[in-house]
């Protein structure tokens, strides 16, 4: 795209994007601001409800998406979403690899198991990889490539209790990094995206007014997250606006850290 004109560099017109677990919180944010500036979003969730609420949204506002219901821990769940993009939009242009699990510092090394750990690599370092394999040719058919993994703060830093998501987060950044080696020659980007303490259901259930007071303490820009803020840094790498970045790991994370001493 030869412009300067940064809103046709952010008009994803034309574009359809396949967004996992995105039926709430970061990934529903994700789907509604990549809809809002016209791409065709594919709204992919375990439980299908949450995602036709989020496609009901979007079409509220105007915008075209449809919903999907997968289980990213099931391979054929992974093949049957990609096909159904496919299959409902012609092409894919753009992934979100969102859904994820784990962490939350309940992680004990001596309360979880070889099964637990297995089940968190799959669902945060095999799903996005098999996602990223599965739509690659297709990208490169379609001219265009773009895959934005969500990770975490948690992948650069050392807190208690956490050690395998974490471990998971730092693996997709390094994966990421080194995808971005075999893509890059098929015209695919691939970048991440971590955020920190970010508010969404999940943060609000173990929050407390201590908590985000000690959080705040490492964050020099004074609050804690919105899902917006995650949703717009995913749609600066995911837009021709960002067109000569990737295998690069953008922390959105207020400027510092949201750990506790």
């Amino acid at each position: 795209m030869k412009t300067n004109n940064p809103k046709d560099l952010l008009d994803l017109t034309g574009m359809v994007v396949l967004v996992t677990g995105g039926g709430d919180g970061i990934g529903a944010g994700c789907a509604e601001i990549l809809a809002a500036s016209g791409a065709k979003v594919v709204v992919s969730n375990r439980t299908l409800s949450k995602a036709e609420n989020i496609v009901a949204e979007i079409k509220k506002n105007g915008g075209d998406a449809v919903a999907v219901s997968c289980n990213v821990l099931d391979d054929a769940d992974l093949v049957k979403t990609v096909e159904f993009t496919l299959s409902t939009y012609g092409k894919i242009n753009i992934l979100i690899n969102n859904a994820g699990g784990g962490g939350g510092g309940t992680e004990s090394p001596f309360r979880i198991d070889r099964a637990y750990v297995e089940r968190i690599y799959s669902m945060n370092v095999f799903a996005p990889w098999r996602l990223c394999q599965l739509v690659a040719p297709h990208m490169q058919e379609a001219g265009y490539g773009s895959i934005v993994n969500i990770s975490s703060m948690s992948s650069i830093n050392h807190s208690p209790g956490i050690a395998i998501y974490a471990s998971t987060k730092a693996a997709l950044n390094h994966m990421s990094a080194n995808l971005a080696h075999d893509f890059g020659p098929m015209g695919i980007r691939i970048n991440c995206v971590g955020p920190g303490a970010t508010r969404t259901a999940a943060l609000a259930s173990v929050m407390t007014t201590e908590i985000e007071k000690r959080m705040l303490a490492h964050t020099p820009i004074h609050r804690l997250g919105e899902v917006s803020d995650i949703a717009r840094a995913v749609l600066f790498l995911a837009s021709p606006m960002s067109s000569w970045i990737s295998g690069q790991t953008l922390m959105v994370n207020g400027g510092g850290v949201q750990t506790l001493d």
